[in-house]
This record gives C-alpha cells, structure tokens and sequence, in this order.
C-alpha cells in the first residue's frame, strides 16, 4: 500500500498513447518511481493532490474527480468492498487538516493527450514563466497570504489548463427569465412536486405515455429516470420528448457513467432544440449495480460536477468545452443530486456547494426517511450560504413492501430507513401499502415547512397510481388545480 494513502494500490498506472522524447519518458519514469510508492499515483497527467489532501483521487474505482459518488460511505467503496472509500477518507483528511476549502475548485476531467505523461515538467515551465528568483522570495515570504499567492501562481495553471479555468466560485445563471416551467415556478416562491415515470424496458410506450397522463394534472414536471442501477431502458431522452408531445414538462436525467464529453454536449443541444429545458447531471449508479455480465467499472469520462461546468458554460458563456462558439446555445434549467445521508452532513454540504457553484440550479435529493436527520444536512448547507442560490426538492418513495424497504435500507447507497419505520411495515402485515402511503404523508407534513425546502420529488417506482393521491392528501396541489376527468366520466359526456 502506498505511504500516504488509505487505499491498496491495485489500478495500474497509466501510459501515454504516443511516443514521448527520451527526456519526457525519463523524467516521467522518475516521476511514477516517486510518486508511485507514495501516493499510488496513477500518472493522470494532471495531478491534484494538493487539492485533494495528498491522497490520489485516481484510486477511486469509478474514476470520479470532483468529490463523492451518492454511495460515499465511512465503511467500504460500494463498488469495490475490499477497499474504503477514498473520497471519503480525502474529506475526512481535508478537514482534518483544515484544507476543506480546497475541495470546492472545480476540476478539469483527463486531458488523454497528456495522459501517462509527466506532470514535473509542467511546473518547471510555469516556475520559469513566473520567475524563478519571484517565486523562491513568494514562498519564502513569512506572509501567508504572498506564500499562497505565488505558489498558486505557479500550480493553478498546471491544474487548470485554459479549456477548463475551473473555480471555486459561485456562477449564477447569465439571464434572468426562467428557462422553463419548473423554474417559473420555483422562482414564482410555488412549493412545487415532480415526479418520476419509470421508462419501459421495450419500444412498448402505452403504459408510459398512461402515466405521464395519470400524474400531468398533480406534478409540475415529470421525470424520466436514465438507467438506473446501470440496467438498460427507453432513454430518458425519448421518454422526455414524448412527454412534451403529452403536453407535461418533462425532466431530462443524464448519467455521467453513459457520456462522453462530446456525447453530453451533442445530446443537450439536441434536448434544448425539441423543448426539452429541465436537466438533471447525475453520475449514475455503479455498473457493479447492474445485470451481468459485468462492463467496465472505470468508465466515467466527466463527473455530474464536470457536466454542469460544461452546461453551464454553453449556456451562459455561448462556448463549447474545446471553446468554439455556439451562434444558439442551448437553454436549460440544470439539476444535480443531493445526498443528505450519504456520509457526514458536513461532507455533503461541501459536496453540494461545489455543485451550486459549478452550475446547479435545483438540488433533487436521494431518498429521505428521517425528518430530523435531514435538518442536520439543511444546516450544513445553510451554514455555507447557499440555500438562497438553488431549490431544493425532497425525494421521497412510499414503501410499498417490507421486503421493497429492507432492500433500499440494505442495498442502495445513501438511502437510510429508520428501524422504526420498518417495525411499522412489518407489523401492517396485509395493509403494508396503506401503511406506506400513511408513512409518506407523514413525512410530508414532518418536511415540507423545513427552511430551504422548496418542494418534493415522489420516486414512485413503478407504483405510479398512488402519486395523485400522496399529493391530494399530502396538501401539495398545486395553484389552479383542475381535477382530471375520469375515462368512464369522459365516455359518459
């Protein structure tokens, strides 16, 4: 195992895909015996340690370079058991030595043209740019602040190459008018419900497209999942689009672990020409999550924190990430997951700023089944200063079987369901699914009045005919409701 990091070394490094001059492979051989034993280096060509508290974000199994998975756990990486989380063990020692701060700078995915090349050259170059005399007196400097500055004058460039200039600002939206329906009424102060309408597992669309009709009336938008558990669907594009043609206003989902750079970019333009306005940047479920057989687990190319930097910047700034520009960008209202119980509040508060602040608009969150377990994250957030820059929405899922709990309590990362709740399921014998609708109605009631809650989004997987009536009861209508006419009133009249 490498020195300085929590996690056994069993990624192999990288190697470039071209041939380097003989000084460039020999430095990058010194820099891989060095770096190696150390921090397991993987020689991404773009090393951030210094802003990941020392351990190599690159021993994550899924490859993310932003932060956490919505799995992140104290115990074991849910994709790889045998080794810990390593996000989780860089939050843990960024805090620990009071560089929390640094893990909000939004950085660039890989570079595969300097992948498995050296990184000490880089710096080189940049400290002669600088001045080598200026920047051994900034760093000697007995200032704080001068150390900082010229120490960052000289590795910000290396990290953050001129086609991505990451931060760790906040960027609000470059227009003013809401985009879509959904964000008219969230700007608008509405407490507002979405819903999720499980795509078929086939070309077959009717019970889709009855859905869509069934819950249209009670949602201001309706949301079509993208893959979950890494297991095929209808895309959540043409899900999307056929709710446009239904008259609903649909929500788009995007899985990182299915893009590509090129892929993502390509996919909104054509989303945002068609009418589609809302997206959701998730990174999506690990394909260990999946049927066999099994496709690579390493296969994000950007993470949901890189997708909305990129979105973000077509939209507001007219360029694509290789930085041509864009005559029409695409408009959209951008999304991101929120995970309160996935590991300390404090973890997922720094994880969510860095998505406020790459772009996200709306937070949807996992699933929650704790009331007061959610006001620690709440709190977290609000110490942060950001409830005021993004929506949040609940996710909640009625229960509609023991068995159905204990699985999400057991199985899917970042869910947590109280042992009480699951006495009272357990004890409903026959009535589980009145009991699980009494459930969901009282946490309604528990969550809706939360400061920062700005409305509810109901995964109701694949039970779709109890949304009307969670939102009817639930007291979540929304203004200017029209009951919907039943089939057998419509034939009567």
């Amino acid at each position: 195992m490498p020195i300085f990091t929590p996690g056994r070394r069993w990624q192999p490094p990288f190697y470039p895909f071209k041939r380097e001059p003989l000084g460039s492979r020999l430095l990058a051989r010194v820099e891989r015996m060095v770096k190696g034993p150390l921090f397991g280096c993987r020689m991404c060509g773009n090393c951030m340690l210094q802003e990941t508290a020392f351990i190599c974000p690159m021993e994550c199994p899924k490859g993310i370079r932003n932060g956490p998975c919505g799995g992140s756990t104290e115990a074991h990486c849910y994709v790889d058991e045998t080794r810990p989380c390593i996000w989780y063990r860089i939050y843990d020692r960024a805090f620990t030595m009071g560089r929390q701060e640094k893990l909000l700078e939004v950085l660039p995915p890989l570079d595969w043209d300097k992948v498995g090349t050296e990184t000490w050259g880089d710096v080189v170059k940049q400290v002669r740019k600088v001045g080598v005399r200026t920047f051994a007196g900034g760093i000697l400097s007995r200032d704080p602040a001068t150390r900082a500055h010229h120490w960052d004058a000289v590795f910000q460039p290396v990290r953050q190459p001129d086609w991505w200039q990451g931060d760790a600002e906040y960027h609000p939206p470059a227009y003013t008018e809401p985009i879509s329906e959904l964000e008219r009424r969230l700007q608008a102060g509405e407490f507002v419900v979405t819903a999720e309408v499980a795509p078929p597992l086939s070309t077959a669309t009717g019970k889709l497209t009855r859905n869509i009709e069934l819950v249209k009336p009670y949602v201001a938008a309706v949301n079509f999942t993208d893959n979950p558990s890494a297991t095929a669907r209808m895309s959540s594009l043409a899900c999307s689009m056929m709710a446009l043609q239904a008259g609903a206003e649909p929500v788009m989902q995007v899985a990182a672990r299915d893009r590509t750079r090129a892929g993502l970019q390509s996919e909104v333009l054509g989303a945002s020409a068609v009418g589609i306005r809302n997206v959701l940047c998730l990174s999506g479920d690990s394909g260990r999550m999946g049927p066999a057989p099994m496709g690579r687990l390493d296969v994000v190319d950007i993470d949901s924190i890189q997708m909305l930097w990129i979105l973000r910047r077509m939209r507001d700034e007219g360029t694509y990430l290789d930085g041509r520009s864009i005559k029409f960008p695409p408009q959209v209202f951008l999304g991101a997951a929120g995970a309160p119980f996935a590991s300390r509040p404090e973890f997922q508060a720094i994880r969510e700023h860095k998505k406020v602040n790459a772009g996200a608009q709306y937070l949807q969150t996992n699933l929650v089944y704790d009331a007061d377990g959610l006001d620690m994250w709440l709190n977290e957030l609000a110490k942060r200063n950001i409830l005021d820059k993004v929506y949040i929405l609940i996710g909640i899922t009625p229960l509609k079987s023991l068995k159905m709990a204990q699985y999400m309590d057991r199985e899917v990362p970042g869910v947590f369901i109280p042992e009480r709740l699951l006495k009272r399921l357990e004890a409903a014998g026959d009535g589980v699914e009145e009991e699980a609708i009494t459930i969901t109605l009282e946490l309604i009631e528990a969550i809706r009045a939360k400061q920062g809650v700005n409305g509810f989004h109901i995964m109701a997987v694949g039970w779709e005919e109890v949304v009307p009536r969670i939102v009817t009861e639930g007291g979540l209508l929304p203004a200017g409701f029209v009951e919907p006419k039943h089939e057998e009133q419509s034939k009567s009249a």
